[in-house]
């Protein structure tokens, strides 16, 4: 959540809104002001318009977050962690710790947000009927709106194509009926990419005839292409390392060095003789850390003369050792979710080796 602005915790998960969220709330309150209401209640006034408009775009995003928190309950009660729900541009995403590990988490995960919105639609229609009947007109308008939007929003996440969550609900359903996640994954990630090139081309075709409403249905079609792409590229990754372990691409060559020794040495002392990639840095014979030539090539090189491995290595009481016989695909996703490039390998109290996340993805790339 880098670059969101924290907004709190519900349900002890943090909430953010990425700072491109403010864009969307900001076009949507004005068209809602300017266009939609004075289009079809000619009578309010001017400051009636912007305070509907106000009130109506923050519960619609209000919904999306109901939405997301929606499948983080459901997400945490499976026993999946969840990580943070951040607002953004195209709406909002759960961030959770690990996919599910059967069919039915992953279906009963994917539905609740739709259904969240179903009944939000529901609801906001009961107060449209009740703003009628008490003759209210801007409850009844926005509760028009918000019962249209919500419905809607559960029917485009219905749509099966992958990551959306009728995408993953076709994957639980051919992940069930095959047995196989990576085999679901690729079949859900391809139709998604189809329907999101069917948004493209159908975007670019209405913007071609002056409805420039189809930019943005382009632009959506984009996003999910791109998404439905990662999917599948994990799908790959996650089957090339299935069935190998930490333990097995932990690097057990790993040159111990003085902490003080500044960065050319260890280039030219390990690096350039015999390729070394990775580094125990010590302080005597105590492990104080751990570097790695990605981290050394960071560090502009004239500087590498004045520096000191110690700055760059990242100390082991800030990592979390992995046991040796963890999948490696669960140590690949941690080491991305945590931003880390290395981690230290544990087999009881011993250290085994130092994993990298370059070895995960290296490995998965000369299998694909």
């Amino acid at each position: 959540m880098k670059s969101s602005l924290r907004l709190g915790r519900v349900l002890g998960i943090p909430i953010g809104v990425n700072y491109t969220w403010f864009i969307i709330f900001v076009m949507v309150t004005v068209s809602l002001a300017t266009a939609y209401f004075p289009g079809r209640y000619g009578d309010w006034g001017r400051a009636a318009y912007w305070g509907v408009g106000l009130a109506t775009s923050v519960l619609f995003f209000a919904s999306v977050l109901l939405h997301e928190l929606a499948h983080s309950a459901v997400a945490k009660a499976w026993g999946i962690p969840v990580r943070s729900i951040t607002l953004f541009i195209f709406g909002g995403v759960a961030s959770i710790s690990r996919e599910p590990d059967r069919p039915l988490s992953e279906l009963t995960i994917a539905i609740a947000g739709p259904a969240a919105s179903l009944l939000l639609s529901l609801g906001f229609g009961a107060a449209w009927l009740g703003g009628q009947a008490l003759g209210v007109e801007a409850l009844a308008a926005l509760g028009l709106y918000l019962a249209g939007i919500n419905l809607s929003l559960a029917l485009f996440n219905l749509v099966p194509g992958f990551p959306l969550d009728g995408g993953r609900v076709f994957r639980s359903i051919v992940w069930a009926a095959s047995g196989n996640m990576n085999k679901a994954t690729r079949w859900a990630s391809t139709l998604g990419r189809a329907i999101a090139m069917v948004m493209i081309v159908g975007g670019g075709i209405l913007v071609f005839r002056g409805n420039w409403s189809g930019l943005w249905l382009a632009f959506i079609g984009w996003f999910l292409e791109n998404a439905a792409s990662q999917g599948a590229q994990q799908a790959h990754v996650r089957e090339a390392l299935e069935g190998y372990t930490a333990s097995d691409f932990a690097s057990r060559t790993c040159q111990p060095v003085d902490q003080n020794m500044p960065l050319d040495w260890v280039v030219r002392d390990y690096v350039m003789p015999n390729g070394a990639q990775c580094f125990v840095v010590t302080d005597g014979q105590q492990a104080q850390g751990a570097a790695t030539w990605s981290q050394i090539q960071k560090v502009p090189r004239q500087k590498w003369g004045w520096t000191p491995i110690r700055q760059i290595m990242t100390p082991f009481g800030a990592l979390r050792p992995v046991a040796a016989g963890e999948p490696a695909y669960a140590v690949l996703e941690r080491m991305l979710v945590e931003g880390q490039s290395l981690l230290p390998v544990i087999e009881g109290n011993r250290l085994v080796g130092l994993v990298r996340q370059e070895s995960l993805l290296g490995f998965a790339q000369t299998r694909r």
